[in-house]
């Protein structure tokens, strides 16, 4: 007579045995890790969005101010900028003479010189002098010295001066020459070279500022300009680029025998394109908040965001929109086209912007503010504060909450090998039960086949 005895596998036993013993824990652990890395996520998420809103903000406070205004030529005679200090208005130009950097070429240079000719030299350009030592210029080992030899070693002594002046090599029909170039222009920074103390021979001859030896190839010349037109006021200066209107920069790059027109006026564009940006940074910023703490939709599939019950969060959205319905001399945003939607985010409208600029334009800047760091003000001021509370790398909601996070992270991930430990040891336990069993079911098979074959005999 034959047992019918289960079949099984002791190791697909046990696993299945000890997988169901942690279950239960297991789930929650699992569940809690989940929470634990969208948390970070979200942490990260919302960093980065807060950072990047004060970021678009500080740009607009480096401006100084929201309302562009621009500098333009009635002619291509160079560029003109102006900040918000320049004074609408036009200006009269004539452009005499532009600025220009002296350069200089000496010949009678060999490559060949002799080392017993090195020594110092004085290099001087305007107020600068520096020395250059030309004995330790030869960087090739033998016992002669050339030209870019010279060259290198006079850089070399400018760079720790300021670079006042730049030294380079041409070679015509293969002979060569030693250019100097002054850095900045001007009639007062003309480049001149002293070889007196060199020792008498062909390379102080040659360095020598002599009309034989040196060559004007630029000569030093100041800007000259007349505001007003030719007969007007002359100014001039070192350089091709004038200050002389508050507010306005201008780089000359032409002369100009005609007059031309300076016009200095409000940029409608530019103060569209300044009110685009703090729009369109807001509007980012409210739409990672909104997937934060979306409330998600069970019939829909849509999954909550990981701060949907996030009280602190929502108090800063709440924060956020009062700031915006803040008023100056009575004005608010939507005076100057900046109008709130139902889902929170900011719409501009241009039209309705350069009218209230033309009207207001000094109020705009004190309602939008800046978000400087020593002098906040306006509402720009008052959401820095507000993203700060969070970002601060010291004190900001962020780092605490990340500092938490991390540290329920580290704890179930020490729960998590505790639980690992448990199921390995519910896992040997089974599977030395259950081998002992196949053993003994093993032995009772072996038994039973000998009683059968006993009563077969009898039989």
């Amino acid at each position: 007579m034959a047992l019918n005895s289960p079949t099984y596998d002791p190791k697909s036993t046990a696993t299945q045995l000890a997988t169901a013993y942690i279950s239960g824990r297991q789930s929650i652990l699992t569940n809690q890790n989940t929470v634990a890395t969208a948390t970070e996520k979200g942490l990260t998420t919302l960093k980065s969005a807060m950072s990047a809103f004060e970021s678009a903000m500080s740009s607009l406070s480096l401006k100084k101010s929201m309302v562009s205004t621009s500098a333009t030529f009635s002619s291509t005679v160079g560029t003109a900028t102006a900040t918000s200090a320049a004074v609408a208005g036009t200006y009269s130009f004539v452009v005499q003479d532009l600025a220009t950097a002296n350069q200089a070429q000496y010949s009678g240079l060999s490559d060949a010189t002799p080392m017993t000719e090195a020594g110092k030299i004085t290099v001087t350009v305007g107020d600068t002098s520096f020395e250059v030592d030309l004995a330790t210029a030869n960087t090739s080992g033998d016992t002669e010295l050339s030209v870019k030899e010279m060259a290198a070693a006079i850089n070399a002594a400018a760079g720790s001066n300021g670079s006042k002046v730049t030294a380079s090599t041409v070679s015509v029909g293969g002979v060569p020459t030693l250019v100097m170039t002054a850095s900045d222009t001007g009639a007062a920074n003309v480049v001149s070279i002293d070889a007196s103390a060199l020792p008498p021979g062909a390379l102080q001859d040659a360095l020598s500022d002599t009309a034989t030896n040196r060559k004007e190839l630029v000569a030093a010349k100041d800007a000259v300009v007349f505001l007003g037109g030719a007969g007007g006021l002359e100014i001039t200066q070192a350089s091709n680029t004038f200050d002389v209107i508050d507010g306005v920069s201008m780089t000359f790059t032409k002369v100009s025998t005609d007059p031309v027109t300076l016009t200095v006026a409000t940029d409608n564009s530019g103060t569209a394109a300044n009110m685009q940006s703090f729009v369109d940074g807001w509007n980012k910023l409210v739409s990672t908040l909104k997937t934060l703490t979306d409330a998600g939709d069970a019939a829909s599939g849509t999954s909550a965001g990981v701060f949907h019950a996030d009280a602190g969060i929502k108090a800063l959205q709440t924060r956020m929109q009062t700031v915006l319905r803040q008023k100056v001399d009575g004005l608010s945003l939507v005076n100057f086209g900046i109008s709130g939607q139902r889902d929170g985010t900011l719409t501009l409208d241009t039209a309705r912007l350069n009218k209230a600029v033309a009207l207001n334009p000094e109020t705009l800047d004190k309602l939008m503010g800046s978000n400087s760091m020593t002098t906040p003000s306006g509402l720009m001021g008052d959401l820095d504060k507000l993203t700060d509370q969070w970002t601060d790398t010291t004190e900001g909601q962020i780092g605490k909450r990340r500092d938490v996070n991390s540290k329920l992270q580290s704890t179930l991930l020490d729960r998590q090998s505790r639980l690992d430990q448990q199921y390995e040891t519910a896992y040997i336990r089974y599977l030395n039960q259950f081998t002992t069993l196949q053993t003994l079911q093993a032995q009772m098979e072996s038994n039973t086949s000998i009683f059968d074959a006993l009563f077969a005999k009898d039989d």
